[in-house]
């Protein structure tokens, strides 16, 4: 970790209130391109900020006196909003654009009746996200945290410098990535080591996702957490720290592609049911073969992550 000069020295309440006050505008700023709804990119926007707001309020809370509504659980909600209809967004734009060109005539007029069903499920969660913003609780949310940052409030321990800290800030967000069980899919202890199983069939890796999908999603979850904290403070640290930065976002973002495969293919079942491989065989087989590709992405960095030596260094970068 870099020393700061004298000038630039931050205390832990300051860095805490730099990081609310940025996450809250970036997301606020888009509130009311979202609600003209003509563009899917605000939307996006603004998720992602409260989800970076939801970070920091959660991480940093325990230091600071904030109003009732800037919770953890308040922001979570707002966001799982805004996410619902996002994610109606990407199942379309993925069907749209790296699916749907791939298709035979006759699958096409097919996927006609999922558009169908998505345009009706968007309209229900494009009325959700209409009306939060007329709702009194996120309008008080909005007013009590921009009266917070305008005349913050801290704990004691809150005007420790932030580099006497930090280590301990950001080593037990690396611990819960490092120890996530979701690591561990598609391995074997073999002679007290950690083996990746490389020559996994297509068929033995969807069953494996059909048990553990889950918890691979809990491990890019994981992952987020941890590159929107290392992203608070990327200024006062190296290269080193910066390339596992850049790791932890490829690792969020290819089992955030896996997760969105296997989301569409589960929403299709709920459409078609029973009649999926029939009428849209092609797009089926699609599916898992991009989801088999994104396995061969993953397997690298899992390897590399699962080497003692990288989250050695890992923990190292953050002292």
């Amino acid at each position: 970790m870099k020393i700061p000069s004298e000038t630039s020295i931050k205390t832990l309440g300051e860095t805490a209130h730099q990081a609310i006050e940025n996450h809250f505008t970036n997301a606020i700023k888009w509130e009311k391109a979202v609600k003209k709804d003509e563009d899917p990119e605000p939307l996006h926007q603004m998720r992602v900020g409260m989800r970076r707001l939801r970070t920091a309020v959660s991480r940093f809370e325990r230091y600071l006196f904030l109003p009732k509504l800037v919770s953890d659980k308040n922001i979570g909600k707002l966001a799982r909003i805004l996410g619902g209809l996002r994610d109606l967004d990407v199942l379309a734009e993925i069907l749209e654009k790296n699916y749907k060109p791939h298709l035979l005539e006759k699958e096409q007029r097919s996927l006609e009746t999922a558009f169908k069903e998505l345009h009706k499920q968007r309209e229900i969660a494009v009325s959700h996200v209409q009306n939060i913003f007329k709702d009194e609780v996120y309008k008080s949310f909005k007013n009590e945290c921009e009266h917070w940052l305008k005349n913050p409030s801290y704990q004691s321990f809150s005007s420790v410098p932030i580099y006497h800290v930090l280590p301990d800030l950001l080593s037990p967000e690396v611990s819960q990535f490092c120890l996530h069980p979701g690591w561990l899919i598609g391995t074997k202890i073999v002679k007290s080591e950690i083996v990746v199983q490389t020559k996994w069939t297509p068929k033995q890796l969807e069953e494996h996702l059909k048990i553990e999908g889950k918890t691979l999603h809990s491990l890019r979850k994981q992952a987020k957490r941890l590159r929107y904290q290392m992203e608070l403070f990327t200024e006062l640290y190296g290269e080193s720290f910066s390339a596992h930065l850049h790791d932890i976002k490829n690792i969020q973002e290819i089992l955030g592609m896996i997760q969105d495969n296997m989301v569409l293919h589960e929403w299709l079942e709920n459409i078609f049911k029973s009649e999926l491989d029939t009428q849209l065989h092609g797009l089926t087989t699609l599916l898992a073969a991009n989801r088999y590709q994104l396995w061969q992405e993953w397997q690298p960095l899992q390897q590399r992550y699962l080497q003692a030596d990288t989250r050695y260094n890992l923990h190292l970068v953050v002292l």
